[in-house]
């Protein structure tokens, strides 16, 4: 096995070093864990399995831990094992982290993210009471078992288990409670009739440029219509679907120029249809150019 990386003590990597202690204490407790960079996100997929699942399975429902060296996968990538957290590739990504994430339905929790006051006193008034932990925006509740990760269950509210990462803000306050019914019940999508208005955001600059090489429209309107209905037909998993249908666009039209704020809407619109939120479609795209070195 890799021999841990000595972490020195004299106060040059002090951040490192506080961020590692979390992570192995954490660890200790059985919660799997990963670093973050800023913008609260997971580092990038390496090159060795940047197109396919984690584990290497297709279907992200029975996907296993990331085998990689790296933290690559972002929740796939959390881990308990005190020589991988200090292992070289690894402390260079604590060097760069931000902040520590973990798994929580690896450590069999659910974590019911409010992301503002109004969803704070739903939950207040329809939940049961349990651990809470404040974040910046919100508070995070802290149930004991794991589910299904769901995104805008409710405005300014996801579910963080399963397939889904959390930021680590401190231990909270408050007995922990077991799931409830009322918290699973959440997960049940019903029909919507309207589809949401798309969140537009500012296409890729062209690169090289600017000139597109698939030379005509329709490969483009062909490519777009495919991911529109690769979405839609989602019927788990949505959250991966969608960041794997931005990546498979990005990676083939997200260099030549040819995206516009219209193609990206399109993408958009499509993902927040199956439930997924502004700021989660955002993340998704965000996260996709990161993948791919954009």
């Amino acid at each position: 096995m890799t021999q841990p990386t000595p972490i020195r003590r004299d106060g040059h990597r002090p951040r490192l070093l506080a961020l590692l202690t979390t992570a192995l204490n954490l660890a200790a407790h059985a919660v799997p864990v990963l670093p973050l960079r800023a913008g609260k996100l997971p580092f990038g997929n390496c090159a060795a399995c940047r197109y396919t699942a984690c584990g290497g399975r297709p279907n992200m429902k029975t996907a296993g831990p990331c085998q990689c060296l790296q933290p690559c996968h972002g929740w796939a990538a959390a881990t308990t094992d005190p020589a991988v957290l200090q292992s070289p590739a690894w402390t260079s990504a604590w060097q760069q982290a931000q902040a520590v994430a973990y798994h929580p339905g690896g450590a069999g929790l659910t974590v019911v993210d409010l992301d503002n006051a109004d969803a704070i006193t739903w939950a207040r008034e329809s939940l049961p009471a349990t651990r809470t932990v404040p974040t910046t925006r919100g508070e995070h509740w802290i149930y004991r078992g794991a589910m299904g990760s769901v995104n805008g269950v409710r405005e300014g509210v996801d579910l963080k288990s399963t397939m889904a990462y959390a930021r680590w803000l401190g231990p909270g306050t408050g007995t922990m409670t077991h799931l409830p019914d009322a918290v699973r019940a959440l997960a049940v999508k019903k029909p919507s009739t309207a589809r949401p208005a798309p969140l537009v955001i500012t296409a890729p600059t062209p690169v090289g440029g600017g000139e597109c090489r698939h030379r005509t429209p329709s490969y483009l309107d062909r490519g777009i219509a495919m991911a529109e209905q690769r979405i839609t037909e989602a019927r788990s998993a949505v959250h991966t679907t969608v960041y794997r249908t931005f990546l498979a666009v990005l990676s083939a039209h997200g260099r030549c120029g040819c995206l516009t704020d219209t193609h990206v809407a399109r993408l958009f619109t499509a993902a927040q249809a199956k439930g997924e939120s502004p700021r989660h479609c955002t993340d998704a795209w965000t996260n996709a150019r990161t993948a791919l070195g954009m």
